[in-house]
């Protein structure tokens, strides 16, 4: 196996940083825009064969560290018989958003062992037969952003209903958040026992709460879904920059995600020197011309050198518009040992 990802995430710094990029599988490549035609995004998470050719796409394509499973987050609450649907240009939309205790109860009730995960499990087997010597990240949303998605209906830029059910109802969101964690668990458990060898949770909206919220009300939550998962673990917010040494969840994350927002030494130095980190090329910067981009990617390796292990990647998903052609440079920068040897400038 190529073990530059896993010895990164076991602290053992490599010759050279592994790179992968969060969605890197997927609508930024033509190929995948050809292969999609006539699909819905969530009927093609849920074809084996079809699942598993996206997934390999970037590696072919990029060269990549490692292969990042496509699916979506929301795919074990459909999977647990939730009514949702992505609506282009919007994201996922619920029938029956979760507000109520009675709507807790009812969704709740469902039991997450109960996931019929035949369809992920047969995808990640075709994908990992392929990949031979490259490592699978398996992944799930975190409680919190399912959570948000579920009460709110849909996507929202505050999350106001989600944040005040941790204290209009305390107990109904410890209820929906408790059964979060173990729906989340479930789906990273079928990939892991599939064949992925490291799993990454998500919490894209985690960055709407305070420290204070984020501590008492999440973190619980997202613990019990990593902890004692078997694989390393990689934990990824946005926006999460004013609690980011929570999201080291005490220890059951392996390497913490960093977004764009913070330099990647500043990171560092809030997680301590003896956590791997992840990150953190501005996605903005793949629209820029090659030479400031490759200092950019330069300074990003050159400020995660401090940290226990590095992974170099974005500090957030692939954008649409991107040239896969950026990609495929930044990874041809690290694997030539260019950036390693780069003064950062």
């Amino acid at each position: 196996m190529t073990d530059l990802l896993l010895r990164a995430l076991a602290g053992s710094k490599p010759e050279r940083t592994p790179v992968w990029f969060m969605r890197q599988a997927g609508r930024s490549l033509p190929e995948y825009r050809e292969l999609r035609v006539g699909t819905r995004m969530l009927d093609a998470c849920l074809t084996p064969d079809l699942a598993a050719e996206i997934t390999l796409q970037p590696v072919r394509r990029h060269d990549v560290d490692a292969a990042v499973f496509f699916s979506d987050i929301v795919i074990p609450l459909r999977l647990a018989g939730v009514e949702v649907e992505i609506e282009p240009g919007r994201g996922p939309v619920f029938a029956r958003p979760v507000r109520t205790a009675a709507d807790v109860e009812r969704v709740t009730a469902i039991d997450p062992a109960d996931l019929d995960g035949t369809a992920i499990a047969e995808a990640v087997r075709i994908v990992t037969a392929e990949l031979g010597a490259t490592p699978l990240i398996g992944f799930a949303g975190a409680p919190f952003t399912l959570a948000a998605y579920l009460i709110e209906g849909g996507p929202s830029k505050d999350h106001l209903r989600a944040r005040a059910m941790m204290h209009a109802d305390p107990e109904s969101w410890a209820r929906l958040a408790g059964w979060l964690s173990r729906i989340s668990r479930r789906f990273l458990e079928i990939q892991r026992d599939a064949g992925a060898v490291v799993v990454q949770l998500f919490d894209s909206w985690a960055g709407s709460l305070s420290p204070t919220d984020y501590r008492a009300h999440v973190v619980p939550h997202s613990t019990a879904a990593l902890e004692g998962i078997g694989v390393p673990a990689i934990h990824f917010g946005v926006g999460t920059g004013p609690f980011l040494a929570d999201m080291r969840l005490g220890g059951v994350a392996d390497a913490v995600g960093v977004d764009w927002r913070m330099p990647l030494d500043e990171a560092v130095r809030i997680v301590g020197p003896d956590t791997v980190v992840q990150g953190n090329i501005d996605p903005a910067l793949l629209q820029a011309p090659w030479p400031v981009l490759e200092a950019h990617v330069r300074e990003v390796i050159a400020q995660g050198r401090g940290a226990r292990g590095h992974i170099l990647n974005l500090g957030h998903g692939v954008p649409p518009d991107t040239d896969p052609d950026q990609l495929t440079r930044i990874v041809r920068l690290a694997h030539e040992g260019a950036a390693m040897g780069g003064s950062g400038a």
